[in-house]
């Protein structure tokens, strides 16, 4: 039985069959504001024609209850409707079919979710339908090639906003408090972009007067969060995007408005719906964030903006090149945050952040070439990851250097241009991008997206009598499971120290020298090193063109050690800052190696993301890395050094806010304690440091991991920030407390209640497991397995995979732990979405107990 599946093989067939002429859907969301009333009315008239009159197919509808289904005038038994299909039999060569049925809200983020907002009660209505889920709501032919036209009629109360993919009408009052929206047909496009977002919204809009026409832009948002919605900045930013990219693109926006909507609990960063973006109403923040937090959500809103042209006007065919509307999207929204938004070191924050998830998602055993075979949709919801975002947009960052901008640019215009509203497979952009250039690019694809993992390039030299480069080699290789070697462009940069402008106390490393070369194979000579000087500090992949870990020889290992802080080039810092993160991870440096680099330079670091995320993998270094006979010394050493950077920091600087939270996330000592509950009071106040809502849950979950805060206190906190966010905080604070009555009760809230809101389960599961409460986690080794299986079917697949990943227990790693988890993968028959969770957990076990043998030395 497929279930909710659909195979490639079965929408091939559909889609060479039948073509979708029109959707026609009616929902009745008058339901909404009864928490008691779980469903809404959908009636669905779909218009299509089919090429082997008298054959059948399907229709998908998910979770419904269908009291009608009419094919051509013809009533069918609405008991046929099973196993989330409608079956369509002797079909003509023109169909209508008509479906009424009553689908169900969410609390999980798929289909339509519905949000009560604890602040004030209003209720909030929105759509997520990517990848499979518009079927949740309204019947449909569930593929994205299947394209049509989508007329959407709401009906809900008349004091609502309604927003779809095309303009909002004005309403028609029906009376009794309740109001009927007709929108007008939408452009060709896929079922997962349609979208319909209603309740009591707050709206402003503003308009985009580009050189293709005007441009009606709308924000929402909750009424709970209107004083945070800093409407001039997104504004700002949403019209630097357009402007940038439909001058590159050269193709106007090809929607008649644009909408971004900030929507409560969402599961994603954001949604392309056409011209109806959803974005997670966390982007409008209640209290203080670093610039790297604005400069994430500018990524977000470029992201989907560039999506508007590459995934909604041309979409992919099946989701085989998810990778491609993804890593594109992503390659794209940086492009744009570099070169149209204030945020122009932009390419420094991706590769601190953002392409760090890439390396480590290609080293699990969950890797997958780029260009996934995604054979059914299952397959598609295993393979959302950062192979698709984070290394995607790597490689095409790659590709971009391999062909030149402008050609890559020509490329993309053209593709717009001879596949607008329609659908691709990726040899279509890949002949575009050949023409444009005039370069091969088969052998590219194939090395690059149809193999996983990631190389290693590492240099290997000799040196004549006088210092110089006799021989300059870069060796690369690959681990044994994944072992493509591939072409790469690559920068390298010479390095030296020279004397400052004060004298040598003030001397700063600067390039004397760089070069560009293409490396292939095994060993590539650089001919055009033999010669020079050799430099204090040799960095492979400088300018980060290249998607590969990267190796320090001694002596640069030495200065970056000691001066990475007096590099001036933040993008060169940060692929010293990855290097040496990378080889702490692979057990090449020790743990205490890594803490005293980041102890020693994050104080003058100065990239957004660098000063907010270097820190973490400091804190992971120290409490998973570590050797245990060192860790208690190591975790010391770490809390009394952020709390010295705590002290040194700027007041009111990014620096100091994040060294702030991470001291309470390190505070073990009685006098870290105490300095968070004087934070608290009120008794200790440190120069431009607010202790604000988010800042008070902060300290308030730190001192509850550590035995200091208890449910009443909790409560406490909750009555005074009354809202869903402080819920989700509560939540967290609850699951952090080291007693086995709160781990219990938070793990039956993420694991086993369905009604559990899915930002709240997040909120439990990224909590729950903590260093230094092995005795009560003890148990969990064996609650976690037992909770495998059935995941799925319990709380979802977006909530299972989400606990499933955050609540293993990594902090108890050890032998033993790997063992009990072989004996399990061995035997277990759970969903294979299921299992990866297991299979990643084991992996970061066992990278965990290499690198603390490496540090025991």
């Amino acid at each position: 039985m497929p279930g909710t599946n659909l195979t490639r093989d079965e929408a091939a067939t559909r889609a060479a069959l039948l073509d979708v002429t029109s959707y026609s859907i009616d929902l009745d969301l008058t339901t909404a504001p009864d928490p008691d009333i779980p469903t809404f009315g959908s009636t669905t008239e779909i218009a299509f024609t089919y090429s082997d009159p008298g054959a059948s197919t399907f229709a998908d509808l998910v979770g419904a209850t269908v009291h009608e289904i009419t094919l051509n005038g013809r009533e069918l038994d609405p008991a046929t409707y099973a196993d989330s299909r409608i079956p369509l039999p002797d079909l003509q060569a023109e169909n209508l079919l008509v479906v009424r049925a009553d689908c169900t809200y969410s609390n999980t983020g798929e289909g339509l979710h519905r949000f009560f907002d604890p602040a004030d009660g209003r209720v909030y209505l929105y759509s997520q339908f990517e990848v499979p889920d518009a079927r949740r709501v309204f019947t449909t032919f569930e593929q994205p090639d299947l394209k049509s036209t989508f007329t959407f009629h709401v009906t809900a109360p008349d004091h609502w906003k309604v927003v779809s993919n095309a303009p909002t009408p004005e309403p028609t009052p029906l009376g009794d408090g309740v109001a009927r929206w007709d929108f007008p047909a939408t452009k060709p496009m896929s079922t997962y972009i349609t979208a319909v977002v209603a309740g009591e919204y707050h709206a402003v809009f503003d308009t985009y007067q580009g050189e293709h026409g005007e441009i009606p832009l709308g924000h929402y948002c909750r009424q709970s969060l209107v004083e945070f919605l800093d409407r001039d900045e997104l504004v700002k930013l949403t019209k630097q995007s357009f402007e940038f990219f439909e001058r590159e693109f050269g193709y106007p926006y090809p929607f008649e408005k644009y909408d971004q909507l900030y929507v409560p609990e969402y599961n994603m960063g954001a949604m392309e719906n056409a011209g109806c973006v959803t974005l997670r109403d966390e982007y409008l923040p209640r209290s203080r964030q670093p610039r790297s937090f604005y400069e994430f959500r500018c990524s977000v809103i470029t992201h989907e903006m560039a999506h508007m042209w590459f995934g909604d006007l041309v979409t992919m065919k099946w989701w085989d090149d998810l990778w491609l509307n993804e890593s594109f999207a992503e390659w794209a929204c940086y492009w744009c945050e570099a070169e149209a938004t204030e945020f122009t070191d932009a390419w420094t924050g991706f590769a601190n952040a953002r392409k760090q998830t890439g390396y480590r998602a290609d080293q699990l055993p969950s890797t997958h070439p780029i260009a996934a075979d995604n054979h059914d949709l299952e397959a598609v919801e295993v393979n959302f990851d950062m192979i698709t975002y984070a290394k995607g947009a790597s490689v095409l960052k790659q590709l971009v250097a391999w062909v030149g901008l402008d050609a890559f640019r020509d490329g993309l215009r053209q593709y717009f241009q001879d596949h607008a509203f329609g659908n691709t497979e990726f040899d279509d952009l890949l002949r575009a991008l050949e023409r444009s250039s005039g370069r091969e690019l088969g052998s590219w694809a194939e090395e690059w997206l149809q193999t996983a993992g990631v190389n290693t390039l590492a240099p290997e030299f000799e040196l004549d009598d006088d210092g110089n480069y006799s021989r300059l080699v870069v060796r690369q290789s690959a681990a044994p499971d994944h072992p493509t070697l591939r072409r790469h462009r690559l920068g390298i940069g010479l390095y030296d120290w020279v004397p400052g402008t004060s004298g040598d106390s003030e001397r700063r490393l600067v390039r004397r020298d760089y070069l560009e070369v293409d490396v292939e194979g095994e060993a590539t000579e650089i001919k055009e090193a033999v010669g020079l000087r050799q430099p204090d500090l040799l960095l492979l992949n400088d300018g980060d063109l290249a998607y590969a870990k990267i190796r320090l020889d001694e002596r640069s290992l030495a200065t970056a050690i000691e001066g990475l802080s007096h590099l001036d080039d933040s993008l060169a810092r940060a692929l010293i800052w990855g290097a040496t993160w990378d080889m702490t991870r692979d057990a090449e440096l020790p743990a205490t190696a890594y803490v005293d680099l980041v102890l020693g330079n994050i104080g003058n670091e100065t990239d957004a993301w660098g000063v907010t995320r270097i820190p973490t993998y400091a804190a992971l270094a120290v409490n998973s890395y570590s050797a245990p006979a060192k860790r208690a010394d190591l975790q010391h050493r770490w809390e009394r050094g952020l709390r010295k950077l705590l002290d040194q920091a700027e007041p009111g600087s990014d620096s100091q806010l994040t060294f702030a939270r991470s001291y309470a996330s390190a505070a073990r000592s009685e006098e870290a304690i105490a300095d968070l509950e004087a934070l608290l009071d009120g008794s200790l106040v440190i120069e431009g440091l607010v202790v604000d809502d988010d800042a008070r849950w902060s300290l308030l979950t730190a001192l509850a991991a550590r035995g200091r805060a208890d449910d009443a206190r909790i409560d406490a906190a909750l009555a005074a920030d009354q809202t869903i966010s402080g819920q989700e905080h509560a939540a967290a604070a609850r699951a952090a407390m080291p007693t086995a009555e709160a781990k219990a009760a938070a793990w039956e809230l993420a694991l086993y209640d369905p009604k559990t809101p899915n930002e709240t389960a997040r909120s439990i599961v990224n909590s729950f497991m903590r260093s230094g409460q092995d005795e009560v986690l003890a148990p969990y080794v064996e609650k976690y397995l037992e909770s495998v299986d059935g995941a799925w079917d319990r709380i979802g697949a977006h909530r299972g995979s989400v606990a499933l990943e955050f609540i293993f227990p990594k902090p108890l790693a050890s032998p033993e732990l790997l063992e009990r988890v072989d004996a399990f993968l061995e035997t277990t028959t759970a969903n294979p979405g299921a299992v990866r969770y297991v299979r990643e957990g084991r992996a970061e076990v066992a990278r965990a107990l290499a690198a603390q043998e490496a540090d025991s030395v």
